[in-house]
């Protein structure tokens, strides 16, 4: 047994003083609030630190197979515990392309080899792969990821039967990358014409602009209520995009939308500053977006906060505009970045839990995870509020940068605990921890 005790445990909406009991299993054992004179073989204090389930996120790209030359599944699980992510879901624009069975069970059997964090994978929409779409089994893999707008390899999916038929006969939950691919092209033809091939980076946000997302966001929404589909939009990215969602209870939402940490965090006021350090698809907006965006996440009607991680080596960030990838790592400082502005007067830490553990594992109802609960597993992280300095002796992704680099964030994670095993204390990874695949409860 191993006992974490006299923590501040943030969990369903309250922080109380309590310990966790874990047995040999992984499992949470009993959890007991106030004072204990419980004994265990392992006994953890927690003085004085905040107690919080493992962050649950549903939007990375480990980049493996084929672009590990940026980031792979071992390095950037490291990131993620190192983060407070104890379990992550990623996207299927890899080389090859998550497209098929056996592509999806190879990311499987790779990330049981190497993963330090618990995984899933999702398995990616083309046009001509609906029958393989069908057979998955999605009681062990998160859902379907659709682009519609441009991507990695053959995944736009811009044929509209295709889309029809997807939305129609979908076993689970589609998420959708939506930025509308016309006007896109339509706005880098203008921005070449006035600027040539040294396109400012602050012309992100106009090229990919909120129109681009609005527009390809409500295409979405709209197959989505006609099909009775469930609709799952990533990355929103602008206030327009918010009116369609649902709202009232999770559980009754049919479209529901995630918001990732940087476009929380930045606005395009950055752009001067950092350049393509904050280079992302979809781009990041104004502050009065951004605010919106902030809004919503404090009132609930965004129902997941995620990443979107994607590394890039520095040398390719530090291309002209067009041949610079989007895309950036922050994995491992999301949590810390939300819990500093719950800090600075957003929103609230119950909060930040709820968003980030509680509702992922509703959502996609992943089994005995996401909550500090007897009999779930004890995937589980300490973190201690202190001013922690963004610097790359303390990144564990393979490609060595972050664009909160210098900036002083309110919050450390101190230890992170992986079905039950410390796999992250005092600055260092358990490199011998292996996670293990999300079962969803699906019915």
């Amino acid at each position: 047994m191993k006992l974490i005790k006299n923590a501040t445990i943030v969990n369903e909406g309250q922080s109380k003083r309590g310990s966790v009991l874990i047995n040999d299993n992984g499992l949470i054992e009993r959890i007991i609030w106030g004072e204990t004179s419980e004994s265990a073989e392992e006994i953890i204090d927690a003085e004085g630190l905040l107690l919080l389930p493992g962050v649950i996120d549903d939007q990375v790209h480990f980049r493996e197979p084929g672009l590990t030359h940026k980031a792979d599944i071992e390095s950037e699980s490291h990131a993620a515990v190192a983060g407070g992510v104890t379990s992550y879901m990623e996207m299927p624009n890899t080389k090859p392309t998550t497209t098929t069975e056996e592509a999806l069970e190879w990311k499987y059997s790779r990330a049981a080899e190497v993963s330090t964090a618990n995984y899933s994978f999702w398995i990616g929409a083309t046009n001509d792969n609906l029958d393989t779409i069908k057979s998955i089994d999605y009681s062990k893999v998160c859902g379907i990821k659709l682009f519609m707008g441009s991507s990695t390899g053959n995944m736009l999916v811009d044929n509209e039967e295709t889309l029809n038929r997807l939305f129609s006969e979908a076993p689970c939950l589609i998420a959708t990358q939506c930025e509308d691919e016309e006007t896109i092209k339509r706005n880098m033809a203008l921005y070449r014409e006035k600027y040539g091939e040294e396109v400012p980076m602050r012309c992100h946000a106009e090229i990919r602009s909120a129109e681009a997302c609005y527009k390809s966001s409500a295409k979405a929404a709209e197959l989505a209520r006609k099909n009775n589909a469930r609709l799952h939009i990533l990355h929103i990215s602008s206030a327009q995009e918010i009116d369609l969602l649902d709202d009232g209870p999770l559980s009754e939402r049919k479209i529901t939308g995630e918001v990732c940490a940087h476009h929380l965090w930045f606005s395009d006021e950055d752009y001067e500053k950092l350049g393509a350090r904050i280079k992302w698809n979809p781009s990041l907006k104004t502050k009065t977006d951004r605010d919106a965006l902030r809004e919503a996440v404090r009132t609930g009607r965004i129902a997941v906060v995620a990443t979107d991680h994607a590394p890039h080596t520095i040398d390719e960030k530090s291309q002209p505009y067009f041949s610079c990838p989007s895309g950036g790592p922050l994995v491992q400082f999301s949590l810390p970045t939300m819990l500093t502005l719950a800090n600075r007067g957003n929103w609230s830490i119950e909060t930040v839990v709820d968003q980030m553990c509680h509702r992922p594992a509703e959502l996609f109802q992943i089994s005995k995870r996401g909550y500090v609960r007897e009999g779930y597993y004890a995937d589980l992280v300490l973190v201690k509020k202190k001013p922690m300095v963004v610097s790359q002796d303390i990144i564990q992704s393979k490609c060595k940068w972050s664009p909160l680099e210098g900036a002083t964030l309110d919050y450390a994670v101190e230890q992170t605990f992986v079905n039950g095993q410390s796999v992250y204390a005092d600055g260092k990874v358990d490199t011998s921890v292996r996670g293990m695949k999300l079962i969803f409860d699906r019915k």
